[in-house]
């Protein structure tokens, strides 16, 4: 009778559950995000799959849903032996991978959605899978299989799986750009190793089989019938054969999904042709099977049409094929004549240029092909016209003009490259110009914007030219007749008389700047332009003769105000005493580092080398100075190019570093740059021996930055060994001393003294802000993370600090200075800040930066920003949450902060759920977090994630209660828990029940 009674309450009390649920769902207006559907949800629920499959944004989505089914399935198990087995063959792992099967066939085994998602091991996985249940024994050789006479699934199985071996032979051979990932964690590194060295076996065998492959592929090609592919209703009538339930259905030829035979023909031809096209560098014949297999799939396309929607190709990139194999391999079919990039091709290789012009001609009017095919010609051209080819220098106008008369005819403006080329306008040059012209548009069909616009473009040659001769060609062509009016002409005219009688027509135009004139007639300004604007040091010192030829009076290094070459060098070079030297050693010198100063290294170097070569004829210490400044460039040039990419600099440039730094020459001029910049070069590679016990004791003591840098390296070559305090205690004095400031007693105005703080001076070796600037020249990330450590520390003495900072390493730096007022802690607080955010920039992966991050705006309140760091912290350490974050990055003092953060924003579930993560779990904290009414969080998604059983039954009673109240009163008490929470919690801790029972 009890047990009765007890059941009836039960009923009653779900009732009243359920129908509280629904007031609270008809009154609430609160959004609820719907928790992320769990894999083995699908294995208690048959029907879960296929609707979760049919919403508009699965989550997780499908491909997802394949790693994970394929995942668990392959999981090894443990023997009582504590031995690593493979996984069994039971019937948890036979559904999981039916349903990575499934969730295939909904996407239609769309390879190219399969290939972007799923890596090549899993991928494999799949596909193997797929021919097991197709019937495909494993170890048989699919070349000795006759697809004639194989059911129609299964023969589109085998198609399937020698189709994406092809396409992933064909994908590994492109060259893949490596991804930059911060420092993991050594169960990371080898779980990428093994996957790595996964994909590399498979290759291998893919490779091996390549072949028997391409022969399968070829003799489906032949077949003239329709296939059938799996799909989700075939896959489950397999599952039900094998449990003994007889369905003839399965045996039928037409069961699945059925794809046509033009389908088929097109994805197997292209792939077949992309693989062919591969081989192609090896074996040139592969090219001619590659241009046939391609054009059969642009005829297939053209046939198929818009009606397939299991055909996919990317007809952009088939028509790139398709133009590549014209030219490598030209057909003498009639059908597949050589298109107009062929041609273009072959005429420049034969030099065939009347050729290229014609076609031009035609596409003048046609306009079919690209603007960049035609620039590249002319880019060719002029290359060998630079070279000395000036035979071609007419070629080159006459393309030019084609090209100008086509940007005309589109609105666009005419080229600077047409300007220089019609300089010297010749009656050669404007019949050619009014020719092209003329062929290009036809009067009667051309629209009328595009007749104003060629004419405005022939009056303004009008106005441009200075021969009158010129002149009245154009304006009496019959081309210009009918393009103007008689009033146009009429004004046009006038203009050109009112011009000629205010102007000489004797005077050339303005040279353009990249022509050196050679006549006295060109200005002195005009030259000075030209100086400014270029950076051949042959022109340079070209201009500056004939200038010293004009006029010797005036210094022309003074022509320009930009140019600055720094003070210690100028001495020197304005002692010069013949003049043209001078000013060609100063420009030539202000030019380089202008350059270098931008980046443009290559012209840099030239204009530093002939510098260089200069000077070596006539002073030895301007010669030191210009190598000096040549290696201080060699260095940007390789940090800016192959240091990026983590490539060790050549043995020859080290030497070079330290033979600067060793240098002994008196009376040599140093700029404390190229020291400041070779001591960060040898931090920044790691020639900690060079700086720790090579480097001279003189230059020690006479340079702060290798004083500096000794000390940097010394502690960070003896970090983890037995004389780390010793060597760190030296650092630690240098910048104590750095950030500590003299005192200076000042009388104020009633008599009394008081004691400031002067900013302006130091005690250091050099000021803060030069060891602010010389730490951003640092990218070895054990430098920055021992300086991190040390201004961490010293930050973490202040007196009226409440939070301190965690840091690497933190425990080797003393933990007291002498004289602590003397020290600039709000100097230091700014330093650290502006370290942590270089040192992010250098790697903005480093979890242990983050950490550093996240405390300093926890000190300081800014909890949000805090809150963000530390999850970025976990998120890069633990490849985004999808692995456990390390017990090193998530202490338990780093999580009591973050419980802290969420409590002072109102995420207060969050606080429950973060308590589970400390050593010993806070269950005072997390019983007063699921008391708060006011919770700012989604908090009925996160409680799937309490698995503390404690907090689950405390957060269960209170729910209960609170729901019992609420049907009670006829209202709900508050808005933060209701009986939609609590039937939530219940119900997980039903199925947690059933899962562990």
């Amino acid at each position: 009778m009890k047990k009765k009674n007890a059941a009836n309450e039960k009923v009653l009390a779900k009732k009243m559950s359920a129908e509280a649920a629904d007031r609270e769902a008809a009154t609430s207006s609160r959004p609820c995000t719907p928790p992320q559907t769990s894999w083995f949800e699908f294995l208690l629920d048959v029907s879960l799959l296929e609707s979760h499959l049919q919403k508009d944004y699965p989550d997780p989505p499908p491909v997802q849903l394949i790693i994970q089914f394929l995942e668990q399935a392959s999981k090894p198990t443990v023997n009582e032996q504590n031995q690593v087995q493979p996984p069994t063959d039971n019937k948890r792992n036979r559904t999981l991978k039916l349903l990575a099967l499934k969730v295939a066939a909904f996407l239609t085994w769309d390879l190219d959605v399969l290939e972007k998602s799923l890596s090549v091991p899993v991928l494999n996985m799949l596909l193997n899978e797929l021919l097991c249940v197709s019937k495909v024994p494993p170890g048989t050789k699919h070349v000795d299989l006759d697809l004639a006479s194989l059911p129609p699934t299964t023969a589109m199985a085998v198609m399937l799986y020698n189709r994406w071996a092809i396409r992933t032979i064909v994908q590994s051979s492109f060259p893949v750009k490596p991804i930059k990932q911060g420092p993991l964690q050594p169960n990371v590194m080898n779980q990428m190793q093994q996957e790595k060295e996964l994909t590399e076996n498979i290759l291998k065998v893919l490779k091996e089989q390549a072949e028997d492959s391409i022969t399968v592929l070829e003799e489906a090609i032949k077949l003239k019938k329709a296939f059938y592919v799996h799909t989700m209703r075939t896959l489950d009538l397999l599952a039900a054969a094998e449990s003994g339930v007889v369905n003839g259905e399965t045996e039928n030829s037409t069961a699945g999904l059925m794809i046509s035979c033009e389908e088929v023909q097109c994805q197997v031809c292209y792939d077949l042709g992309a693989f062919y096209f591969q081989q192609g560098p090896v074996e040139p014949v592969s090219y001619e099977k590659s241009r046939d297999h391609f054009f059969n799939t642009k005829q297939l396309v053209a046939k198929i049409g818009a009606v397939s929607s299991h055909c996919t190709i990317d007809e952009k990139r088939l028509a790139g094929y398709c133009q590549a194999c014209s030219v490598l391999a030209p057909s003498n079919a009639a059908a597949l004549q050589s298109t107009s990039y062929s041609q273009i091709h072959k005429f420049m290789k034969t030099g065939n240029y009347q050729g290229i012009l014609n076609i031009f001609y035609e596409d003048n009017f046609s306009g079919n092909l690209p603007d960049q095919l035609r620039q590249s010609v002319l880019r060719e051209l002029f290359q060998k016209v630079q070279q000395g080819n000036d035979a071609l220098t007419e070629v080159c106008y006459k393309i030019s003009a084609c090209n100008t008369v086509r940007d005309i005819l589109r609105g666009r403006s005419v080229t600077v490259q047409f300007h220089q080329l019609f300089m010297k306008p010749s009656k050669e040059k404007i019949d050619y110009l009014l020719e092209v012209c003329s062929r290009s548009i036809k009067i009667e069909e051309t629209s009328e914007s595009e007749r104003r616009t060629v004419a405005t473009f022939l009056k303004s040659l009008c106005m441009g030219i200075e021969d009158l001769q010129l002149v009245f060609m154009i304006s009496s062509h019959d081309l210009f007749m009918k393009l103007l009016t008689d009033d146009e002409r009429k004004l046009l005219v006038d203009q050109i008389r009112q011009r000629t009688s205010h102007t000489n027509l004797c005077i050339k135009p303005v040279t353009s700047f990249y022509d050196i004139p050679a006549s006295a007639s060109v200005t002195i300004g005009q030259l000075e332009h030209q100086l400014i604007l270029t950076v051949d040091p042959w022109r340079v010192r070209q201009i500056l003769i004939e200038l010293h030829g004009m006029t010797s009076d005036s210094p022309f290094w003074m022509v320009s105000n930009k140019w600055e070459v720094p003070t210690i060098y100028s001495g020197i070079i304005l002692g010069i005493k013949d003049l043209v030297t001078r000013d060609l050693v100063y420009i030539l010198l202000a030019k380089g580092l202008h350059c270098s100063a931008i980046k443009d290294f290559p012209h840099a170097k030239q204009l530093l080398a002939a510098c260089l070569e200069l000077v070596t004829e006539f002073s030895p210490k301007l010669r030191q100075v210009m190598l000096n400044e040549m290696l201080l460039l060699d260095i940007y040039t390789h940090e800016a190019g192959l240091g990026v990419n983590g490539d060790r600099p050549p043995p020859e440039l080290i030497s070079r570093v330290r033979g600067y730094l060793e240098m002994r020459i008196p009376d040599i001029p140093l700029r404390q740059v190229v020291a400041e910049e070779c001591v960060a070069f040898l931090l920044n590679w790691r020639e900690n021996e060079y700086l720790t016990l090579q480097a001279p004791a003189s230059l020690v003591q006479s340079n702060p930055y290798v004083k500096l840098g000794q000390f940097l390296a010394a502690t960070c070559k003896e970090l983890s060994g037995p004389d780390s305090r010793r060597t760190a205690k030296d650092l630690w004095e240098v910048v104590v001393q750095i950030c500590s400031v003299s005192n200076q007693h000042k009388r104020s105005s009633d008599g009394r003294i008081s004691l400031i703080k002067n900013r302006d001076s130091t005690m250091g070796i050099m000021y803060r802000s030069e060891l602010l600037s010389f730490i951003k020249k640092l990218r070895e990330p054990l430098v920055l993370t021992t300086l991190l450590s040390l201004f961490v520390k010293l930050h973490n003495l202040r007196e009226d600090i409440v939070n301190d900072i965690t840091a690497d390493h933190i425990s080797i730096w003393p933990s007291n200075i002498p004289n602590l007022q003397a020290v600039d802690f709000d100097a230091v607080a700014v330093t650290v800040k502006e370290l942590v955010n270089y040192a992010l920039k250098i790697n903005a992966n480093n979890h242990s930066w983050l950490i550093i991050q996240a405390d300093i705006y926890f000190a300081s309140n800014q909890y949000s920003a805090a809150l963000n760091y530390y999850l970025q912290a976990g998120a890069v350490s633990s490849d985004f949450f999808t692995k456990q974050v390390p017990p090193d990055v998530y202490t338990d003092q780093v999580i009591k902060r973050m419980i802290k953060c969420c409590s002072l924003l109102n995420c207060h579930t969050q606080v429950a759920i973060l308590c589970q993560f400390l050593r010993e779990v806070d269950y005072k904290t997390a019983f007063k977090a699921l008391q708060e009414q006011n919770s700012h969080d989604a908090m009925d998604s996160y409680y799937e994630y309490i698995w503390d059983v404690t907090i689950l039954e405390y957060l269960t009673r209170i729910l209960v209660c609170l729901s019992q109240i609420g049907l009670r009163s006829g209202r709900r008490e508050r808005d933060l828990f209701g009986t939609k929470a609590c039937r939530k919690v219940s119900s997980f801790l039903w199925a947690a029940w059933n899962l562990e029972g």
